[in-house]
């Protein structure tokens, strides 16, 4: 993603006040620097990329470790994706490394804050340790110390109000809201759990035709997309569109109540044109239609054409 030179007039910090006002209620409840991982984070965050989130997290007094993960995921898998920039040159924006820096921020941030011991000499953007530790001292630099203004330091990584959004609820998918001591060994999440993480954290997305989203090379998803991507997030393969997803089951029966994470379709029964992935209290997540973006809305509406669930995994 492109990042910009730390800087911040008055007059865009009362754009970020006013529009980011949506990830507040995400913000609110955001768990402090100590907060544990989710049975979700350990399953999908490397376990060297965890260890430096939370390590690198502590040089910012008040930014919790999940923050630095999300933008981690969300920027470039944490460091797993194979599109350019991620571990030689730059994208088409200029960005490099797993944590997506422009040149010259990177260098103005490790001017002022060298990375610790650990990573390259000189510090290098596509380090996972330099880059990691530099991402914290940035968010800090931009208002994330002592949480004052964690959306305004967000939007500054990445100009964009839905990447804010997007960030602090993938943050939310990695912190466990379940006490236990700090050496338990969280079971491994569900299938559908993690397809629901993963389709959580691309709210905001534009609806794409034939999208496959970001990781692939586009900006967004159409709703089997969507619904693939996620489980594939969730090592279960489902082949691409609605209707051949609806064929490949298994069917949840008629009148069983459903679970979070099944897959609700809509159209006709012998042409399933629609899909969605349910997430629990009648709502599910899905790319709309074009000019739309990815979002939670019930499953159930007026004049929805449903005609049944999936039970994939």
């Amino acid at each position: 993603m492109l990042k910009t030179a730390i800087a911040a007039g008055g007059a865009l910090l009362l754009l970020i006040t006013a529009a980011a006002a949506g990830a507040g209620s995400l913000l609110s409840s955001l768990p402090g620097a100590g907060s544990r991982p989710s049975r979700v984070a350990i399953a999908d965050i490397p376990a060297d990329h965890l260890a430096l989130y939370r390590r690198a997290a502590t040089i910012c007094p008040g930014l919790d470790w999940s923050v630095l993960a999300a933008i981690g995921k969300i920027e470039t898998d944490h460091g797993r994706s194979q599109l350019p920039g991620v571990h030689r040159g730059s994208n088409h924006a200029g960005a490099r490394g797993p944590m997506q820096f422009l040149k010259p921020t990177f260098d103005h941030v490790i001017a002022r804050h060298p990375p610790p011991p650990g990573g390259d000499l000189p510090p290098s953007p596509y380090n996972a340790h330099d880059a990691i530790y530099s991402a914290a001292a940035y968010l800090c630099d931009n208002g994330a110390r002592d949480g004052r203004h964690l959306r305004r330091a967000v939007f500054t990584y990445n100009r964009a109000h839905w990447y804010v959004r997007k960030v602090l609820t993938q943050a939310h998918t990695y912190c466990s809201s379940t006490p236990s001591t700090v050496n338990a060994t969280a079971p491994p999440a569900t299938a559908a759990s993690q397809a629901i993480a993963y389709a959580r954290g691309q709210l905001g997305l534009p609806y794409t035709w034939g999208g496959n989203g970001p990781a692939a090379g586009d900006p967004g998803f159409d709703c089997s997309g969507l619904t693939k991507a996620a489980y594939a997030a969730a090592r279960v393969p489902l082949p691409r569109t609605a209707d051949s997803q609806f064929a490949t089951g298994p069917r949840v029966p008629k009148g069983q109540l459903l679970r979070p994470g099944d897959l609700v379709f809509y159209g006709r029964p012998d042409n399933a044109a629609h899909v969605g992935l349910f997430i629990g209290g009648g709502r599910m997540i899905h790319a709309p239609r074009r000019g739309a973006l990815i979002q939670i809305s019930p499953y159930r509406y007026e004049g929805d054409n449903y005609v049944g669930a999936t039970r994939p995994g």
